[in-house]
This record gives structure tokens, C-alpha cells and sequence, in this order.
């Protein structure tokens, strides 16, 4: 869809454009609007400062619609923590993207599905009885338990092999890479 004019002018013009928009998107077949993320962190990947590297893809339905790959502002001492984090992340861009959808107008078909590739991060998301020393992991933990206890999101392991967010995590083979471009365009 490309919007060729918008005006403001009025009070209204700003619900009337959420209307029209929203009513385009359904009409273009956009109702059965399924989120999908895939997340991966690298621990200690860098080199010089031993900081975990994120990776975030998110889908709408099989769209890309936004990736994300970033270093991360702490240095964690293990795997898990760097899981943490990036779950965390993840979890807090699909809420806004929902949300984003909701004010366009659009439905979203039930919750974000997302995908991990650690055994231990899927398992402490799923079930509640682990405890966090950390303060920041803690929070990590408890913002990405409120959600999949709100049904905002399901937590699913994926295999690494398989998982998209490796296209920005890791250093990739490039029988790898084109494996994964391939599931990564269609």
C-alpha cells in the first residue's frame, strides 16, 4: 500500500485515515494477521569487549517486517542471561508492533509466536519456578513471563538449524546462509 497524500487539517482526518487504512488492509486480504519472532543471542561473541550480540526477525504472517541485530549493552556471564535479554527485547517490540497493527485498524490473529533456540531459555519462559539472581535478568525474566501469562506471546524452541535470527548472530557457512536467505524471502 502507498499513500500518495495525507491531510491533517481537521480534528478528525487522524481517525478517519486509521479508518480508511484499516479498511484497506482488511479489504487486501490482511486479516488473519499472524505475528512470528525468531531471537538468537551469541554469547560472548565479540571479541574485544566479550559482549553477546542480538539477533531479532519478525514476521507478519511470512513477511518480514522488521530485524533487528544489535550488541548488547552488558557482558553477561552465561548463555542463558544473553537469552534473557534478547527475549526481552524481542518481547517488547512485538507488544509495540501489535499495538502499531490495533491503531492501523488491523486484527492480530492470537498471539506472537516466538522462536528460541535455547533449550533453557524456552523452559524458564514456559515454566515459572526458576529463580534469577541478577536484577537485570530478573526483570528480563519477569517482563517475557507476564507476557506468555497474558497470552501475548508463546514461547517455542526452534532448532539453531533452522532459526532465522542466526543470520545475525553468527558467522554462517555460505551453504548455511543461503539455506537460511532462502527461508528468509519466502
Amino acid at each position: 500500500m502507498l499513500v500518495v497524500r495525507a491531510h491533517y487539517v481537521l480534528k478528525t482526518s487522524g481517525a478517519a485515515f486509521r479508518s480508511f487504512s484499516g479498511e484497506t488492509l482488511y479489504d487486501m486480504g490482511y486479516n488473519d494477521m499472524i505475528l512470528t519472532c525468531f531471537i538468537d543471542a551469541s554469547h560472548a561473541s565479540n571479541q574485544k569487549d566479550r559482549r553477546s550480540q542480538t539477533g531479532i526477525l519478525i514476521r507478519v504472517n511470512k513477511a518480514t517486517l522488521h530485524w533487528y541485530s544489535k550488541r548488547q549493552n552488558t557482558v553477561e556471564t552465561s548463555t542463558v542471561g544473553a537469552e534473557f535479554c534478547a527475549m526481552k527485547i524481542a518481547v517488547e517490540m512485538a507488544v509495540e508492533l501489535r499495538y502499531k497493527m490495533r491503531m492501523f485498524g488491523v486484527p492480530i490473529d492470537g498471539a506472537a509466536n516466538v522462536n528460541c533456540d535455547n533449550e533453557a531459555e524456552y523452559k524458564n519462559k514456559s515454566i515459572p519456578e526458576s529463580v534469577l539472581k541478577k536484577k537485570h535478568h530478573s526483570i528480563a525474566y519477569h517482563r517475557c513471563r507476564e507476557a506468555v501469562a497474558a497470552k501475548v506471546i508463546p514461547v517455542a524452541k526452534q532448532g539453531t538449524e533452522k532459526s532465522l535470527a542466526n543470520l545475525f548472530t553468527k558467522v554462517l557457512t555460505s551453504a548455511r546462509r543461503s539455506f537460511l536467505l532462502e527461508r528468509f524471502t519466502y
